[in-house]
């Protein structure tokens, strides 16, 4: 719980300046208005966070626009313990359906495995991934 409210408080930290564990997503979450932003915190395994990287930059990004997943942004800790292992991204769907046939057809997708499978040669890449969909304020500049 501790990290999720640092990784909300960086949030905040952003929004104003311009992972599995996951918590359930319900028909509820998301607003009907706007999209649904799911936040998702990546744990690295101890000296695996650029391969963490190298990973998404050479491939999931890449599929994540395959299949529908738009990407929000990027980040690492700048400072402290969790800059050595700990990656920060947020993607957007435009219903909670569409998050899970997205997440879905991803997980499936043969250049998917291929992908994970070739990154993780020399060992898994991530310990924990925790994930969260999140409401945009009625304030925020991001919906």
């Amino acid at each position: 719980m501790q990290s999720v409210l640092r990784a909300l408080c960086v949030l905040s930290v952003l929004a104003v300046g311009g992972a599995i564990v996951s918590l359930p997503v319900s028909a509820a979450e998301g607003t009907a208005k706007g999209k649904v932003f799911e936040l998702r915190i990546y744990k690295a395994n101890p000296g695996k966070l650029d391969a963490v990287n190298a990973r998404f930059r050479d491939h999931t990004c890449r599929l994540f626009a395959k299949h529908g997943i738009e990407i929000v942004g990027f980040w690492t800790p700048a400072t402290g313990e969790e800059s050595k292992d700990t990656l920060y991204y947020i993607v957007a769907f435009p219903s909670v359906e569409a998050q899970k046939a997205a997440w879905a057809a991803f997980k499936d997708d043969p250049e998917w495995k291929k992908a994970k499978a070739d990154s993780e040669t020399e060992g898994v890449l991530v310990q924990k991934v925790t994930s969260m969909n999140m409401n945009p304020t009625d304030y925020s500049p991001l919906k």
